[in-house]
């Protein structure tokens, strides 16, 4: 008995060593956090030996959370559920069941998960999306574009841009009886980074009929420059996205070259030609004070950049919006940015909304001090988190009184 005992008390010992991960106090319910942080490290552990044997690529193995959170389209009492294609690309649509006395908003949303993970099918972003339907009123376009390692960038963006494009036209608009002035282009994480890159680039294609009024940006992902930012280096070993994870979502996202990502976890990556970009992500000069804090800035150094030459788009603007000079940005639409202090694309979105908003964009950026990269997802049981709710809450009324 008492040999069980120890053996039980050693167990137990070793997991609580293994569940417990140094969380910032200010971050809420931390506990569950560490919890949902362990179960998500396993998943981790178990896709890099697979990996390591060849039985399966890393983003193939982490899909699993994918799959395991699909649920079927089912309509209820409030909103109509189908699934379909736009132009060959799948989405999956919600259209309020209520009469509405006039033409209704629209949102086409991009779900997250490093162009590698997610889908619109997804517990979570269906939750979302039907809650955005119902509180606004709105028709909801949850876009399921193609994901990494099996497509690499642009097909990710060619995916949404398609959608886009195709929703905008005026006969698909009447057939959802949406207003022409009242569409949304949001997403969050990689989502959000689509979004932006499609906002920016579709108000020059002379063939678009229609406009997007605003963007909704949720954590960002926006820039390939460099990979030191003070968030990056804050937040290195922060769940649920460490340094070691997005880095890895960026490489993904271009090619299966290790080469590429071992340049980038080293942010060595830059060639000659992508230093004239470098001054478009200076968090030294666009950067916030509150956010710089004492980290010193380093212009992102030179190594092998052999990988980075060869593999294409890896400073195109349309994988990296936060790369394109103030030309680019004065002509787009209202945006809402929202980050999170504990998150390494914190840098990211609050140099996004500097930018913007020294170009003349009406901005409002949001920062929520309390929360974590993820957080926004976090609403559905058994990771429903206080900060998830209060930030979806701050999302559908701005998307209220400005769309």
């Amino acid at each position: 008995m008492a040999s069980k005992l120890v053996v039980l008390a050693v167990l137990s010992v070793l997991l609580g060593y293994y569940v417990y991960t140094p969380i910032p106090e200010a971050v809420e319910e931390r506990w569950k956090l560490m919890l949902v942080d362990a179960a998500f490290r396993s998943l981790e552990h178990l896709a890099e030996l697979t990996e390591l044997i060849g039985f399966k690529h890393y983003m193939e193995m982490m899909m699993v959370l994918t799959v395991a959170e699909s649920v079927d389209p089912s309509s209820d009492e409030n909103v109509n559920v189908t699934d379909t294609t736009f132009n060959k690309v799948p989405v999956r649509v919600y259209e309020p069941i209520s009469q509405s006395p006039g033409l209704r908003r629209a949102v086409i949303y991009m779900h997250g998960g490093g162009w590698c993970l997610g889908s619109a099918k997804m517990q979570p972003y269906d939750f979302l999306s039907r809650k955005s339907a119902t509180e606004l009123d709105a028709v909801i376009i949850s876009v399921e574009y193609r994901l990494a390692p099996e497509y690499h960038f642009p097909d990710q963006y060619n995916d949404v841009y398609t959608v886009v494009k195709y929703f905008l036209q005026r006969d698909v608009l009447l057939q959802h009886s949406v207003d022409p002035g009242r569409v949304a282009l949001s997403g969050d994480s990689a989502g959000g980074n689509l979004a932006a890159a499609v906002a920016q680039q579709i108000q020059e294609d002379p063939d678009v009929q229609g406009e997007i009024k605003i963007q909704a940006l949720i954590y960002p992902a926006l820039q390939t420059i460099d990979f030191n930012t003070p968030s990056y280096q804050q937040n290195e070993n922060m769940p649920i996205l460490p340094k070691t994870l997005m880095v890895r979502f960026w490489s993904e996202y271009f090619s299966c070259d290790k080469l590429l990502l071992q340049n980038m976890m080293a942010n060595s990556h830059t060639t000659l030609e992508s230093r004239s970009l470098s001054n478009f992500a200076n968090w030294s000069i666009h950067l916030p004070e509150k956010f710089r804090k004492d980290y010193k800035y380093m212009l992102p150094g030179r190594g092998n950049t052999d990988s980075s030459a060869r593999i294409p788009g890896v400073f195109d603007p349309r994988a990296a919006p936060l790369l394109v000079g103030d030309e680019k940005l004065r002509s787009l639409p209202q945006a809402y940015i929202a980050t999170c202090e504990f998150d390494v694309l914190r840098d990211d979105g609050a140099i996004y909304a500097t930018r913007l908003e020294k170009a003349g964009v009406q901005v409002t950026h949001e920062h929520f001090e309390e929360s974590f990269h993820g957080a926004f997802m976090f609403i559905t049981w058994p990771t429903d988190f206080a900060i998830g709710q209060k930030m979806v809450s701050h999302y559908i009324d701005w998307l209220r009184k400005n769309l």
